[in-house]
């Protein structure tokens, strides 16, 4: 299967939160509960997207959706400002083929080029397949919260795994990241 990334559109929202509805509904990759709704959806890819973080698409030869990512904040706080959060979703017919890794390449190439220097992966119930993905992609394991979550009557552990990009931490930054609001 052919796989092609892309920048995502605000017209895809109504398909990203399909995919991520499902992963709510019935993974415990994401701790959320309940799923947001498509106008919450919209607004969360309007604050992503407006602060110069890449949000991509996955797509199929004809143009089927079959996952997305996007980098974020890690937290807010300026010293935090050279470290990226990476999310990733795959639609369920579309897992396993490989679409999670190159979603995650490119993701990483476009992060870089803002000017982070890290990139820490957050995985909700110590999720195999994403800590798979992550660690083919370059990422080191950093940490651990067991029992972090509770979902599905269950505890489950939240996993934390980071990787440097571009020159990582071997030179001081001398420009900040291009954060600018688009």
């Amino acid at each position: 299967m052919k796989i092609r990334i892309r920048d995502a559109a605000l017209a895809d929202v109504p398909v990203i939160t399909e995919i991520y509805r499902e992963s709510v509904l019935n993974g415990i990759g994401t701790y959320e509960l309940e799923a947001p709704s498509e106008t919450d959806m919209s607004s969360r890819f309007n604050a992503i997207t407006g602060q110069n973080y890449p949000y991509l698409i996955a797509e199929d030869e004809n143009g089927a959706i079959l996952g997305y990512a996007y980098a974020s904040a890690f937290r807010t706080r300026e010293a935090y400002r050279y470290l990226a959060e990476d999310s990733i979703y795959v639609s369920p017919e579309a897992r396993g083929l490989g679409v999670g890794g190159k979603l995650l390449d490119a993701l990483l190439s476009r992060t870089a080029s803002l000017g982070i220097r890290q990139m820490v992966a957050v995985i909700g119930g110590a999720n195999p397949a994403s800590i798979a993905v992550h660690e083919k992609g370059g990422f080191k394991h950093v940490g651990r919260m067991p029992a972090s979550g509770f979902k599905f009557g269950q505890w489950v552990d939240t996993v934390f795994m980071q990787i440097e990009l571009g020159e990582g931490t071997d030179t001081v930054p001398t420009a900040e990241p291009d954060l600018r609001k688009v």
